[in-house]
């Protein structure tokens, strides 16, 4: 009940108060949302009893997406 209702909260706060974000930080965002949605989903898993399975496929999917990512700044860097 608690995570839900700091949810509610946050989301209440967001719309209120518009937050920004400085230009520096944005390109971050993305690898801390994810990050953030992995954590929330091996902990729904483990919540569940299935948290061994689901904790796999986070660790691949992250995986990959991290490669992926490392490829493209290496594309971009040398236009490769």
């Amino acid at each position: 009940m608690i995570p839900a209702l700091a949810l509610a909260l946050g989301v209440v706060l967001g719309l209120v108060l518009h937050p920004t974000v400085p230009g520096a930080l944005q390109p971050y965002l993305p690898f801390v949302s994810n990050v953030l949605v992995a954590g929330l989903v091996v902990f729904l898993g483990d919540q569940l009893g299935v948290g061994g399975q689901l904790s796999t496929g986070v660790v691949v999917v992250l995986g990959i997406r991290i490669f992926t990512n490392a490829a493209a700044i290496r594309r971009h860097l040398f236009r490769a």
